[in-house]
C-alpha cells in the first residue's frame, strides 16, 4: 500500500501559523523574555574572558564575579548615557525654539523663490511644530531607555547563567557524540554571535570617536553624547547609522545653519562609509551568515515582538532562530543557503571507480 504523503503546501501553512503564534506569544511576555534574551547575548560576549580566566588557573569565584561586573559597568553606562541624552535634549529645546521657527521661515521663502508658492505648501510647513518634534526625538531615548529598565531582572539572570555557563560547557561538549548537529549549531551560533558583537564594538567604537572629532570641529552641540549615541544605535542593523545621524544633523542645522547640518551628513556618511563598508568586512568575514533581506526583514519582526531592544538585538535573535531550526538540521543545507544568501558548499561526488 503506497504511503500518504503529507502536501508540502499543507506544511508550509502549518508551520507559517505556528511561527505567528509563537511569535504573539513571545510578544506577549516580552517584558520578561527581553531581558532574559539580552542576558544570554551578554554572557555568550563576555565568555573569552571567562575562558581566560579559567587558562590562567583563577579561582571559581572570579570566573563568575569579574565576567559578571564587565557586564553591569557597561549596562549601567548605557543608562546613564541614555538618560543624560533625555535630560539635554529638554534642556536645549527652548534654547532652538527661535531657530526653528526661522528655519521654518527661511525654508517657505526658498520654496517661493522656486515657484511653490501654494497656500498649502505654507501651511503644511506652519504646522510642523518643533515641540512635537522634540517631542518624538525624547520619546526615541525613553523607549531605549526602557530597554534597561528591567535591570534587576537582567542582573539575577546575568548571574544565574553565569553560574551555569562552566557546567553547560561540560554538558555540551559530553553532548557532542550524541547530538552532533545539534551541538555543532549552538557553538556556531555563539561563535557567529560572539564575532559580531565584538567586531561591530570595535569598529563602532572607531567610527564613534571619529564622529566625535567631526562634531567638536564643527561646533555642534553635546559632540560626545551623540558620538555615544551612535556606538548604541550602531548595534540596530540597517537603519543604526541614520537614527544615530539624525540628532547631531538636526541639531547642526539649528546651530549653524544648511551649511553645517549638510557638513555633518557628509562626515558621518564618509566615516561610515569608509570603516563599515570597506575595513569592517574585511574582519567580519560571513561572521552573521544572513542575508541583507534577512537581516532586514529580522528588524521588522524583532522590533514587533520585543521593541527596542528586538531592534538592537536582531542578529543574535536571528542567529539563534537559524541554530535552532536550520543548522540543526543535517538536511537544511538550501534552507541555510536561503537564509545566508550563499550557495551550499559542493558535495563529494561519488567515486567513478565504485
Amino acid at each position: 500500500m503506497a504511503e500518504q504523503r503529507v502536501p508540502r503546501a499543507l506544511i508550509v501553512l502549518v508551520c507559517t501559523a505556528a511561527a505567528v503564534i509563537v511569535l504573539a506569544g513571545m510578544q506577549a511576555v516580552q517584558s520578561i523574555l527581553g531581558p532574559v534574551i539580552l542576558a544570554l547575548t551578554l554572557v555568550i560576549a563576555v565568555s573569552p574572558l571567562r575562558e581566560w580566566l579559567y587558562r590562567r588557573k583563577a579561582p571559581g569565584w572570579m570566573l563568575i564575579t569579574i565576567p559578571l561586573l564587565v557586564v553591569i559597568v557597561v549596562l549601567l553606562g548605557m543608562i546613564a548615557i541614555l538618560s543624560f541624552a533625555a535630560a539635554q535634549l529638554a534642556i536645549l529645546a527652548p534654547t532652538y525654539a527661535h531657530q526653528f521657527n526661522q528655519v521654518i521661515a527661511d525654508l517657505q521663502k526658498w520654496l517661493a523663490g522656486l515657484g511653490y508658492g501654494a497656500a498649502e505648501i505654507n501651511r503644511a510647513l506652519s504646522s510642523i511644530d518643533f515641540g512635537k518634534l522634540i517631542d518624538v526625538a525624547q520619546s526615541v531615548f525613553s523607549g531605549l531607555l526602557g530597554v534597561f529598565s528591567s535591570l534587576f531582572l537582567i542582573v539575577i539572570m546575568l548571574l544565574a547563567m553565569s553560574l551555569d555557563a562552566p557546567i553547560y560547557s561540560r554538558i555540551m561538549a559530553a553532548a557532542r557524540d550524541d547530538r552532533p548537529a545539534l551541538i555543532m549549531a549552538f557553538t556556531t551560533f555563539t561563535h557567529k554571535t560572539r564575532r559580531y558583537l565584538i567586531v561591530s564594538t570595535i569598529f563602532g567604537a572607531i567610527c564613534s570617536a571619529l564622529d566625535i572629532v567631526a562634531l567638536y570641529a564643527l561646533d555642534v552641540p553635546l559632540p560626545l553624547l551623540w558620538g555615544v549615541f551612535a556606538l548604541i544605535t550602531n548595534y540596530v542593523p540597517n537603519i543604526g547609522f541614520f537614527l544615530g545621524l539624525i540628532p547631531p544633523a538636526l541639531l547642526g542645522l539649528l546651530e549653524g545653519g544648511p551649511k553645517t547640518m549638510i557638513l555633518v551628513i557628509v562626515a558621518y556618511i564618509a566615516i561610515n562609509v569608509v570603516i563599515q563598508s570597506f575595513i569592517q568586512p574585511k574582519f567580519l568575514g560571513d561572521a552573521v551568515g544572513l542575508s541583507t533581506t534577512i537581516t532586514f526583514l529580522s528588524l521588522i519582526v524583532w522590533t514587533w515582538v520585543l521593541g527596542p531592544l528586538g531592534a538592537l538585538l536582531a542578529i543574535p535573535l536571528s542567529l539563534l532562530v537559524r541554530a535552532l531550526l536550520v543548522d540543526s538540521d543535517p538536511n537544511g543545507k538550501w534552507a541555510a543557503a536561503l537564509v545566508s544568501g550563499r550557495l551550499p558548499s559542493a558535495s563529494k561526488a561519488p567515486d567513478a571507480a565504485a
